[in-house]
């Protein structure tokens, strides 16, 4: 496997790829305008970066899965992500990019808000799909800090760029919530597919031998990340994933307790708890009362 590159500076990436350095913190990129670049590489990227695709020059994974992109698609990267391209022969990068250091935003409503913004915690095989509508506002939101970063830093370059960089990812997060409207009838599927494989596991020996399946055990066997997994069932049910795993415990739990003869311990065992008294706390908080107080006042 290739070494990976610690890019942690603006200048750093900038020197990479033959471009001008005009912030410490924060630049907009033109890969076309590159003079130089490797063809194979696999960054861990120490800052925040967005990029808006013109054209597929390339293969972009991380770890092992495709990252899912094409043209007029955004790609985003967040700190501490590793990620790796693969252009393909001849062809040099491409597109638009803006990339900013955490530092940029420390103490702005941007550093605060950060973490809201999703599509940054995705390690995932999801791109952001625009209408050329939507393209057009964006390269509107790049030209703007690009335009600020053309200016000589005052003190009020950190609040107008951060402000700026916020409005593209609020535009960003307006298109990302229109992708997952549009996709609603493949997110029915994913639904579908999940209450199937809950069913199976709350109906076999797995609980016994597995424990609480996770949310990253049925994101990976529907082959979407857990955080893209997680809020799709949030989007479209209006519970996170978790949730709907232990409604479907508590369903299970009540249905062992009123229609067996099982202890509370032998109960909680077999849900795949190693011991009884979680089972009774997270039933109690779930329920109002504890598993025997419940089988008292059903009886």
């Amino acid at each position: 496997m290739e070494d990976v590159i610690k890019v942690d500076t603006i200048d750093q990436y900038n020197k990479l790829f033959g471009l001008e350095t005009l912030h410490p913190l924060v630049a907009v990129v033109d890969l076309s305008k590159a003079t130089t670049w490797p063809s194979h590489y696999r960054f861990n990227y120490g800052m925040y970066c967005l990029y808006l695709k013109d054209s597929k020059c390339g293969t972009i994974r991380y770890g092992r899965q495709k990252y899912d992109y094409e043209e007029g698609s955004i790609v985003s990267f967040a700190p501490g992500q590793v990620a790796t391209t693969e252009l393909q022969n001849g062809v040099k990068p491409g597109g638009l990019g803006v990339l900013f250091h955490p530092d940029l935003i420390r103490g702005t409503s941007l550093g605060k808000e950060i973490k809201y913004y999703s599509f940054f915690s995705y390690e995932s095989n999801e791109a952001l799909h625009l209408s050329e509508k939507e393209r057009e506002v964006i390269v509107d939101c790049i030209e703007k800090i690009s335009l600020e970063l053309e200016h000589a830093i005052d003190k009020h370059s950190k609040r107008l760029i951060s402000k700026n960089i916020e409005l593209l990812l609020d535009y960003c997060m307006r298109f990302h919530d229109r992708q997952f409207t549009t996709r609603h009838e493949a997110n029915k599927d994913v639904i579908s597919r999940f209450e199937q494989l809950l069913e199976e596991y709350f109906q076999d020996d797995r609980l016994r031998q597995q424990g609480l399946p996770t949310v990253k055990y049925f994101a990976e066997k529907i082959c979407l990340s857990p955080n893209y997994f997680g809020d799709l069932i949030k989007k479209e049910t209006g519970k996170t994933a978790q949730e709907y795993i232990q409604n479907k415990l508590i369903e299970v739990a009540k249905e062992w307790i009123l229609g067996t003869e099982k202890t509370v311990s032998q109960i909680a065992f077999e849900l795949g708890f190693q011991y009884s008294q979680h089972f009774n706390r997270l039933f109690k908080k779930n329920v109002g009362y504890t598993p025997n107080e419940y089988r008292k006042l059903q009886t």
